[in-house]
């Protein structure tokens, strides 16, 4: 038994010591991240307000005419001064020239067309800092960097990049300047130095590991001292006691012989409720109160299922929204609000493929744990089936076979299930035994689709289920829902009915999905009045735009 405590001791205190490290490193780690991403949109910010003050000091119908016939003008003359002015009153700008990139090779790949220049870089090493208009840097870039500035010149805005030339490491931001026919004629650039941030980028990652280290050191003390103190030590006064007592039990011929020591803990926490409970489960067991036990037991446990029900029910679906955050040829949203006893309504959509998406929508019969178990089982069978089949009816004949066996329960779930080619538009549906799914053409109005189901899933084994070919065109949006919707009572017990949730749809038809799932529960909620929601309100909205995605 000794070598067992010291074993769980060490699997704690090991345990505990590995998650601090851990968990400190990650929050180093993103702290870090952060503040490299905070550094550089600051420095991205502060470019793009210089290079846009000094764009407006510049003619770019001037500039070009300079640059073909490599003669200086007023104008040119004019932007020279104010790039010196700028040069000169912001120490931490490296460079600030207009060049234009000729092409992306090894040598003459730039031409110069002027740099800002201070009064003292002009004292100093005045042929270093000076631009002559026209002149070919031959191979002064990289054809990396040339590379650069020439995508530079086919950007709409700002674009930035760090480098390496023989001028330093530098951060460069960099803006086209067009001419009024809007063709870009040359290239403005500000250089900063890298030096200087990487300075401060390392002194800051220093600090930061030093105090992640300082805090997961004391953490780890002061966690280890706590499960020594809250969770060890009382553990074993529970283990000691309990040995005692089953050791009396053992030689005990009457109930006053058991032993019941008092394990003595105060921890206000779980433990002290777990001490609390063995000490009176001894006494129950020496006053022979079985019964009493039991019907406590019983109440726990019925407690402890309808929470892991509801946490199952709830975990189970997906709620990330935006949900596929790099797709834009459609909007998704879904909600299930659900009622005080448990149901089995459950939604669900996933990417099958880059362009293929399957929707779900479904609710299963009954209540309580069994349907909130029944709902598991569909919708992993429903969408694992999805992987290999793109047919619907195909994906419902295998999970309803595989639902129907040994189902002696005689639970069963309705299912709309869609498979949509978000490219073309076009889909496969299979409604068994659900709801009439709405539908609005672009600019139109949302009705209803009817048409033939198929059984609901899990009745029978063996059955096969229909499916019907669908079209959205961009524009075009999806409303599906579970029975609480059109259930939904009011105080006097009266239904809130299809016809009033398209109404309601159709009140503003353009919203987008998320609105259009908070106009109809406000809806629903504003008929109920102070009506007990008795079934779960579970809905989905889909819009489609198509491979061209949303036209602002």
């Amino acid at each position: 038994m000794e070598n067992k405590k010291k074993s769980i001791n060490r699997a704690l205190y090991t345990g505990t010591t590995v998650l601090v490290l851990v968990i400190s490193l990650l929050m180093g780690a993103f702290g870090f991240r952060s503040y490299v991403d905070t550094v550089f949109q600051k420095d991205q910010a502060y470019l793009r307000d210089i290079l846009k003050l000094t764009q407006k000091y510049i003619d770019g119908d001037d500039l070009e005419k300079c640059i073909e016939t490599k003669q200086k003008s007023e104008k040119y003359e004019y932007a020279q001064s104010f790039l010196d002015q700028v040069k000169e009153n912001y120490d931490d700008i490296e460079y600030i020239y207009i060049i234009k990139p000729l092409n992306a090779n090894d040598s003459d790949n730039i031409m110069d067309v002027m740099a800002g220049i201070t009064a003292e870089e002009k004292e100093t090493d005045y042929d270093f800092y000076s631009v002559e208009l026209g002149k070919l840097n031959k191979d002064g870039y990289s054809a990396t960097v040339a590379g650069q500035y020439l995508n530079g010149m086919d950007a709409k805005d700002i674009t930035y990049f760090a480098n390496h030339t023989e001028f330093g490491y530098d951060y460069t931001g960099m803006l086209p300047i067009r001419n009024s026919q809007g063709k870009a004629v040359a290239l403005l650039a500000i250089d900063i130095s890298m030096n200087e941030i990487t300075k401060v980028l390392m002194t800051y990652a220093v600090a930061t590991l030093v105090m992640m280290i300082l805090i997961a050191l004391l953490a780890v003390y002061f966690v280890n001292r706590w499960l020594k103190n809250r969770v060890i030590d009382p553990v074993l006064r529970l283990e000691k006691v309990s040995e005692a007592f089953v050791e009396s039990s053992r030689r005990a011929e009457m109930p006053e012989e058991l032993v019941i020591n008092d394990p003595d803990i105060h921890t206000g926490d779980e433990i002290e409720s777990l001490s609390v409970a063995i000490s009176d489960m001894f006494v129950g067991m020496k006053n022979y109160m079985s019964s009493l036990l039991t019907v406590t037991r019983e109440k726990e446990r019925i407690g402890a299922e309808l929470d892991v029900a509801n946490n199952i029910q709830a975990s189970m679906l997906p709620r990330i929204f935006p949900a596929f955050p790099d797709h834009n040829e459609f909007d998704i949203y879904a909600t299930m609000d659900p009622a005080k006893e448990v149901g089995g309504d459950f939604y669900d959509y996933f990417m099958l493929d880059d362009h293929t998406i399957g929707l779900v929508m479904a609710d299963v019969s009954g209540k309580g744990v069994p349907a909130a178990l029944f709902m598991v089982i569909s919708k992993t069978l429903i969408k694992n089936r999805c992987q290999d089949s793109r047919s619907p009816a195909e994906v419902l004949s295998y999970v309803n076979d595989q639902l129907s066996e040994g189902n002696d329960s005689d639970m069963f779930v309705t299912v709309w299930l869609a498979i949509l080619d978000i490219n073309t538009g076009k889909g496969l549906a299979a409604n068994a035994g659900h709801e009439h799914p709405a539908i609005r053409r672009k600019g139109g109005k949302y009705e209803l689709d009817i048409y033939r189901h198929s059984p609901a899933v899990a009745t029978m084994e063996g059955m096969r289920f229909r499916e019907h070919p669908f079209e959205l065109n961009p524009g075009d949006s999806l409303f599906v829902y579970t029975d609480g919707v059109p259930e939904a009572n009011d105080e006097a017990g009266k239904f809130y009915g299809t016809d009033r949730m398209i109404e309601c749809l159709n009140a503003d038809p353009d919203a987008d999905v998320q609105k259009l799932l908070i106009d109809v529960r406000e809806d629903i909620r504003k008929f109920a009045g102070e009506a007990e929601q008795f079934d779960d309100i579970t809905m989905l909205a889909f819009d489609f735009w198509g491979p061209d995605g949303k036209q602002k």
